[in-house]
């Protein structure tokens, strides 16, 4: 029966090893509902299983918990992952509203089997004109439409 912050961080460090014995990296990922204590979604990493870069236990975790609370936010969960989330899947736990997660391993454990996210932290923090990947904006008055559209749009779902 799970009950304790260690049970709960044995079930996602289980699925980070269903990941490598199905061929895919180390990680693995659990969010449970905060009332009932039940795990209502669950992630290993996919990425080299469905050719998916975002395919991370984090990121699969996130999805079947929204599918499954039929929302996009997962305010009264908690996320339980075997290492310290990449900037993606640090950006998807803040859209999805998780307020809490634990952690196993650090990020710099991770670099340490080469699974290196420093990069993608420096890079943030460059100016968009110093970035490996160049940001070129193209500005043309149909380029609004949407953003014009939506501020309008009386029945909109914020999120």
């Amino acid at each position: 029966m799970i009950e304790t912050n260690n049970d709960y961080m044995k079930c996602a460090c289980d699925l980070a090893c269903l990941s490598i014995q199905r061929g895919s990296g180390p990680f693995g990922a659990i969010i449970i509902d905060n009332d009932t204590k039940e795990i209502i979604g669950r992630g290993h990493n996919m990425v080299t299983l469905d050719n998916d870069p975002t395919a991370h236990a984090e990121m699969v975790a996130i999805r079947n918990a929204c599918r499954f609370k039929r929302q996009f936010h997962l305010k009264n969960t908690t996320l339980y992952t075997s290492c310290e989330p990449c900037p993606m899947c640090l950006s998807a736990i803040y859209w999805a509203h998780i307020p809490v997660v634990y952690y196993g391993n650090t990020k710099e454990d991770a670099a340490a089997i080469d699974f290196d996210d420093k990069f993608i932290y420096d890079e943030i923090a460059k100016n968009k004109e110093d970035r490996n990947v160049k940001m070129i904006q193209i500005e043309k008055t149909y380029i609004k439409d949407a953003f014009l559209e939506w501020k309008e749009k009386t029945d909109k779902v914020p999120y």
